[in-house]
């Protein structure tokens, strides 16, 4: 049996194809498994209307230990994926939310799942 010959499998690895394209950030920067996993918690929360808070990425131990995590937050701000908002009034508790960059990011990658999906062999 031809691996390709389930629509749903051919259409995926078309998916994989064109996000692999669209993986490295426009000034040549690339984001590791590990902090794309952590951008996309980050971004589904606020998705959510529920913005995490640093604290709470931080003890996300499923992606790694809090040093680890503190870490892949820094870089992703200095890549400019993510950025932090304090609340009026609470300066204890600091919100990631994503950059107008990140959300460029995703609208590529979504289009690149409209594009495989397209493509699709009748």
């Amino acid at each position: 049996m031809d691996k390709t010959q389930t629509p749903f499998v051919s259409a995926y690895l078309r998916f994989l194809q064109l996000t692999k394209v669209v993986q490295a950030l426009p000034d040549g920067q690339e984001m590791d498994a590990n902090e794309q996993a952590l951008l996309e918690s980050v971004v589904l929360r606020w998705y959510e209307n529920q913005p995490m808070t640093v604290r709470e990425a931080i003890s996300l131990a499923a992606l790694g230990s809090p040093a680890t995590l503190h870490k892949r937050i820094t870089r992703l701000r200095e890549k400019d994926m993510l950025s932090t908002l304090n609340l009026e009034g609470d300066r204890r508790a600091k919100f990631l939310i994503p950059t107008q960059r990140t959300l460029d990011f995703f609208q590529h990658l979504g289009q690149s799942m409209q594009q495989a999906n397209t493509n699709q062999p009748a």
